[in-house]
């Protein structure tokens, strides 16, 4: 069976903000709002990395509200980084001046993006999904970024194991603000063909890397070749970075 290896980047950017320490939440907790500090720069060393992948998914990625001088930072990273395909899903809003999404980048045109609210006790999450190739084997990328509380992280992935039940080449990434042996995580891999990682690798916070919450998850299907956790400029969340064998049959 002819394969292609795709190069996938999994990175909760925090909208750009520096984060070198536990400090920094309360010292420079003003950058959380505020358009100041060197967020151009950061975005284009996140770019840097981008610009080698294939597949990007974001999570915190300011959408254009004061915080980043109202730059949608998707759109700016797709033009820095080179990629032709970028869509955005804008969720949470934090004091009115600041705004949150999950964003795509792809070198490879989607069929289509659906963006699908999340369940939970505080609205405003959301799981962003790519189809790439037609039919029912077609490859499926869900980029979400998951409640810090159990009970609704446990229904946001019942929602996601719905949409991916039945896909035979699936990916699952994002900030899943949970180690991937929880319980709520065991459901999902009972409802579809998602596996738990290969590896552990802890990815926050950044400076100090102890807890594994952000994941790329993936099908048999798609053997993976290599996985690896980089930084993402200052944000407090390495990102991840994964190399996948997809049939090609799944991409046209």
């Amino acid at each position: 069976m002819a394969t292609r290896r795709l190069r996938l980047l999994s990175a909760n950017i925090q909208a750009g903000s520096s984060t070198r320490g536990y400090r920094d939440y309360l010292a420079r907790s003003w950058s959380h709002v505020l358009p100041a500090g060197n967020k151009r720069g950061a975005l284009d060393s996140i770019a840097a990395l981008a610009r080698q992948h294939d597949i990007v998914g974001l999570q915190e990625a300011d959408p254009g509200s004061l915080r980043s001088g109202f730059t949608n930072q998707t759109h700016y990273l797709a033009e820095r980084a080179g990629f032709a395909y970028w869509s955005h899903q804008p969720n949470r809003r934090v004091g009115g001046v600041a705004s949150s999404a999950n964003g795509l980048l792809s070198r490879l045109p989607p069929v289509r993006v659906e963006d699908h609210p999340l369940p939970g006790r505080v609205k405003g999450r959301g799981v962003l999904l790519a189809r790439f190739g037609g039919g029912d084997a077609g490859l499926l990328v869900a980029i979400a970024h998951l409640s810090l509380g159990a009970q609704s992280r446990r229904a946001q992935l019942d929602f996601i194991a719905e949409l991916l039940a039945e896909a035979p080449h699936a990916v699952l990434m994002g900030d899943f603000n949970c180690d991937p042996d929880r319980p709520e995580m065991q459901r999902l891999y009972r409802k579809t063909r998602l596996q738990p990682p290969a590896q552990r690798l802890p990815t926050f916070p950044a400076w100090r890397p102890q807890r594994a919450i952000d994941h790329m998850l993936v099908t048999p299907a798609l053997p993976v070749a290599a996985m690896q956790a980089l930084p993402a400029a200052q944000s407090d969340h390495l990102a991840v970075s994964m190399e996948l064998d997809v049939p090609e049959a799944a991409l046209r």
